[in-house]
């Protein structure tokens, strides 16, 4: 399900698509399945049982367009290399950039050029890939 983007694609945008699509996902409610299942009866929790918790703010489910330009984006990763994707990536995620030139064993600095390097790559294999898709 690849959507047709009439507009030839900048960086900006695609690095703001990155980030859209990394807060989407964050957005999507975690499922949780359990195989191990209590044969006790389930509790009523009373009061004394809440106030000690901070409390788990949760934004509301992205809406369907967010999830599909979300599938679209995270398909553009396939399109380059595996440590392109990881680094542009954790970018996107908001990850400290720091952190990551911990991960890659390289200065935030070259961190910084590589990752405006690997979106300005990805812009292109966008532009062209959308190119040929209107040539045929």
């Amino acid at each position: 399900m690849e959507t047709i983007m009439m507009n030839k694609m900048t960086t900006n945008l695609v690095a703001e698509r990155l980030k859209e699509a990394a807060a989407t996902l964050r957005q999507l409610p975690k499922e949780k399945i359990s195989l191990l299942k209590s044969n006790w009866p389930e509790t009523i929790p009373t009061w004394g049982d809440y106030g000690d918790e901070k409390a788990k703010v949760r934004l509301g489910p992205p809406p369907p367009d967010a999830i599909d330009r979300m599938d679209e984006t995270l398909e553009w990763l396939c399109w380059i290399e595996r440590e392109e994707s990881k680094l542009i990536w954790d970018v996107a995620c908001g990850v400290n950039r720091k952190v990551i030139g911990a991960k890659f064993g390289v200065h935030r600095a070259t961190i910084w050029r590589e990752w405006k390097a690997i979106v300005r790559k990805l812009t292109a294999i966008i532009n062209l890939r959308q190119e040929m898709a209107h040539r045929k």
